[in-house]
């Protein structure tokens, strides 16, 4: 009798699946279209900052198939257990199944331990997911998430981003991924504060979104007639939980309201 689902001999249903099943693996089929690679739904703008109490990560809401906007209201940040969670730039299907995928990994470590995953174990773990999709990214299928955790044992928000080849790098105070990200941590870098409320930590934020979209193509300003608001995550030592839209709208509104007079948004003071 086959024993393997009785007994896989791994905590990783990654490798469970590979030895199982690799082609349901992302990254693990033969070949891929790369002259239609560009068609194929891409996420863009993530960013994430720590604060005094743990890390926010947020996302807007559009999806490009090169020059078409191909969705508005797309989900890029995921939960990924109650202490962590993921937000994805590149191709959004791959990236998509990458978060799901790495939810089960997860939770079928815990259930086989009866623990969770340090921070760093898995931040390795999700590199790891990342290598396996070498292939793919080669031929236009790129994904590039960044992680970001609660540490119970620092007491402190952390986040991790990665290149393609699975490489996790730890960023200090706050870090962006995706085709604003160049806008989007030139903002962060002015408005952020260490150790600032979770209220001043989202509003920059969500300005850092703004100017993304206002220098980016691929990224979506806010859509007030459709009230599609930017996602926003938050960790802290309760968990992780995603704003709702009506939290979400009340910081947008600020930054809206603000942007009426001051169309280039805040300025950080020189002394």
């Amino acid at each position: 009798m086959n024993n393997l689902f009785l007994d896989t001999g791994s905590t990783s249903f990654t490798e469970f699946v590979g030895s199982y099943a690799p082609g349901l693996l992302p990254g693990r089929f033969e070949s891929a279209a790369g002259s239609v690679a560009h068609q194929i739904p891409h996420a863009t703008t993530i960013v994430a900052a720590t604060f005094a109490d743990g890390v926010v990560m947020a996302g807007d809401r559009r999806a490009t198939s090169g020059n078409y906007i191909s969705q508005k209201d797309m989900e890029k940040v995921f939960r990924t257990d109650d202490y962590s969670c993921m937000g994805i730039a590149g191709a959004a299907s791959t990236g998509i199944e990458m978060a799901r995928l790495y939810l089960v990994e997860l939770e079928h470590y815990e259930k086989r331990e009866g623990r969770m995953l340090s921070v760093e174990g898995k931040a390795n773990r999700l590199g790891t997911m990342i290598r396996a999709n070498l292939p793919m990214a080669m031929q236009g299928m790129v994904v590039v998430p960044l992680f970001a955790a609660y540490d119970e044992d620092a007491g402190t928000g952390r986040i991790f981003s990665y290149d393609v080849g699975g490489g996790p790098y730890e960023q200090t105070n706050y870090a962006s991924i995706g085709s604003g990200s160049l806008f989007a941590r030139g903002a962060l870098k002015k408005l952020y504060r260490e150790g600032a409320s979770l209220e001043d930590t989202v509003l920059a934020c969500v300005e850092s979104l703004y100017d993304a979209a206002d220098d980016d193509s691929a990224t979506g300003g806010p859509d007030v007639t459709r009230k599609i608001w930017p996602l926003v995550a938050v960790i802290t030592e309760d968990g992780y939980r995603r704003l709702s839209d009506e939290e979400v709208e009340a910081y947008v509104r600020q930054v809206l309201d603000r942007r009426m007079t001051e169309p280039d948004g805040p300025t950080a003071p020189l002394r």
